[in-house]
């Protein structure tokens, strides 16, 4: 480890016999202390990008990326999908092992055998962020639910592979969740829906925008055991009306957001009453206290 005096000591040798390496007289830049000043101070503050490109620099200056991989709490390649950046991130998976930050959206050359190394061996995640990464099959979730177990933010946008058995498993093992996005999952069912939210009581952030299985009794169960919502996004949820809003805003009295665009069946009934007490994505339709109420099938009267 570069923390190891005698492994300083070695490296500094190493680096002060190297002419390619950055000299000031007789003094090189890997005579500074890693673990006191050059890490953190300098190298703690470098991008991904930057790190890799010091990373070629010469060994010593390899020596110390990997060291500064082996601290990084937060890997962040959303949207990053330039050439050979497998190879980049397979580095990673072997030498990151304190993450708690893991932000993947938008990686589409994103697979499980790049995926799999990384989360089994940072199992101390609090962040993993997998939205519109279509290549991962169920096996990619199987670590982040049985081994991640401080996880508080998990994002899955328009991921098509979920099974249902591990949406089940997810709710015994994370209740503790406080930002779940599941938006565009148009796999998921509605049971599978009510038993997750059964169990994710500690809930602040809820995406489900144009998820088709929401429905009013989804919105009912999240009601009932998510009091602490602040944030819930049902944008293009087709088959929610004014009753499912209701239970929310009725129960959840620390909702701060509500989207509910492009959801015909929510009305100005639903609406009005709580305009003055958070915000509302949709402005006031003036036609739509006309509009008949129409609760979903499963309403009984």
């Amino acid at each position: 480890m570069c923390s190891l005096e005698t492994e300083e000591t070695h490296l500094a040798s190493m680096a002060l016999a190297r002419s390619t390496d950055i000299t000031i007289g007789k003094v090189s830049l890997f005579d500074i202390s890693w673990q006191d000043v050059l890490i953190p101070m300098f190298a703690d503050f470098l991008s991904i990008k930057d790190l890799f490109n010091f990373r070629c620099c010469s060994q010593t200056a390899k020596r110390i990326v990997d060291a500064v991989f082996e601290r990084r709490k937060n890997i962040n390649l959303a949207g990053i999908n330039s050439r050979n950046i497998e190879l980049a991130f397979a580095v990673l998976g072997k030498r990151c092992k304190r993450i708690e930050s893991l932000n993947l959206a938008r990686c589409h050359w994103l697979a499980d055998d790049l995926l799999l190394p990384v989360l089994a061996a940072n199992k101390r995640l609090r962040v993993v962020n997998l939205n519109e990464c279509g290549k991962n099959t169920p096996i990619a979730l199987q670590p982040i639910i049985n081994e991640c177990k401080e996880l508080r933010i998990l994002k899955l946008s328009t991921c098509q592979w979920l099974p249902k058995k591990s949406k089940d498993v997810l709710s015994m093992y994370h209740s503790n969740l406080v930002e779940f996005d599941i938006s565009y999952c148009f796999i998921i069912g509605e049971r599978s829906l009510i038993k997750i939210f059964s169990k994710l009581n500690n809930l602040k952030i809820l995406s489900l925008e144009c998820t088709p299985s929401v429905t009013d009794e989804v919105l009912l169960q999240i009601a009932n055991n998510c009091h602490g919502l602040e944030y819930i996004n049902l944008v293009g949820c087709t088959a929610i009306s004014d009753y499912g809003i209701h239970a929310i805003a009725s129960n959840c009295n620390q909702l701060l957001s509500l989207f509910v665009r492009r959801c015909p069946r929510v009305t100005e009934h639903s609406l009005a009453p709580l305009r003055k007490r958070l915000y509302i994505d949709r402005e006031i339709e003036v036609f739509s206290y006309l509009n008949v109420f129409y609760p979903t099938d499963f309403l009984v009267y």
